[in-house]
């Protein structure tokens, strides 16, 4: 049975930093690519960032390019997200799940689709309070 776990959401000033973690267990983890993705109440969820089953091509939204850097260690089966400067309107739960497309989607379309998605976690939540 595939699990995933997201932790290392919580309350942070605005400017702040915090790092999520996800660890997963029942897949092989080394296989996937994978990603975070986030949804604020009343929004439809979004790709925050993803990366390859090596770690050598990532992808971020617009919206967190230059502030969040996405990075796992295959070895701990676990992937991370360092969020830095945050912004009020980073505030929401956090999911972290694996790329069933491989990236061929964010490289075709330069979005991560959902819909690519699965294996999801229960979500963190991060609060940024300006």
């Amino acid at each position: 049975q595939v699990q995933v776990v997201e932790s290392g959401g919580g309350l942070v000033q605005a400017g702040g930093s915090l790092r999520l973690s996800c660890t997963a267990s029942g897949l092989t983890f080394a296989d996937y690519a994978m990603g975070w993705f986030r949804q604020a109440p009343g929004k439809e969820r979004e790709g925050v960032s993803c990366i390859s089953w090596s770690g050598a091509r990532t992808y971020y939204a617009d919206s967190v390019k230059g502030r969040f850097t996405i990075s796992r260690d295959n070895a701990k089966n676990t992937l991370y997200l360092q969020m830095n400067s945050l912004k009020p309107e980073d505030t929401a739960m956090y999911y972290c799940a694996a790329d069933l497309a491989r990236m061929t989607t964010v490289q075709a379309l330069g979005v991560m689709v959902k819909a690519d998605f699965g294996y999801w976690g229960q979500g963190t939540q991060v609060t940024v309070s300006s």
